[in-house]
């Protein structure tokens, strides 16, 4: 068996990742190595955005990223990237100490997971890393918390990227989360 490619052109900024996955625990037994690099058997296909929060400007507001790992995806989750890929408001901050991450689905918290986050702000990505990667046959949920919704209204998109745990992470696409943000009508 031959191992999946490694991504290109998934973000600018994967050179750091790469160095602190590889900090991270060994994948554990049964993932997929090969050349040196650790590989998903069965990578996270599907990703669901939800805010429920959703006008121009509102604030406090919270979107949640529902992940679910494969039982048999062969690694744990080692990180992510959230990269804001659409969407007319290219300047709306994040509350970066703010992120966090949980298992379950949002109304529906389970434990915790710790979850370390960095955001470039011109690249407009998060990089999210788990220091006690996420196991196989996880639902988990990870929550970003910008100041406020953009100030335009649009669809905005968000690419998700998966790394498994491990030597040479391969980079998994996971899809994309939409977040429609609307202008608020006075009547």
């Amino acid at each position: 068996m031959t191992a999946a490619p490694k991504q290109g052109g998934v973000g600018r900024s994967l050179a750091p990742l790469a160095l602190a996955l590889l900090l991270a625990p060994a994948a554990p037994a049964g993932a997929l190595e090969v050349g040196g690099s650790t590989s998903f058997v069965r990578a996270p296909w599907k990703v669901s955005l939800t805010s429920y929060n959703t006008n121009v400007g509102q604030a406090p507001v919270e979107y949640f990223f529902t992940l679910s790992l494969d039982q048999e995806a062969g690694a744990s989750l080692g990180a992510l990237t959230i990269q804001q890929t659409r969407g007319a408001d290219w300047q709306f901050p994040f509350s970066v100490d703010r992120t966090r991450a949980f298992l379950g689905v949002p109304r529906r918290e389970g434990a915790p997971i710790p979850v370390q986050a960095r955001f470039d702000a011109a690249a407009r990505q998060f990089t999210l890393t788990f220091p006690e990667p996420v196991p196989p046959g996880s639902t988990f949920t990870v929550s970003l918390r910008p100041w406020s919704n953009p100030s335009q209204a649009d669809t905005y998109l968000f690419q998700v990227v998966a790394f498994p745990a491990g030597p040479n992470p391969v980079a998994s696409p996971v899809g994309v989360g939409t977040l429609r943000i609307y202008q608020s009508i006075d009547w």
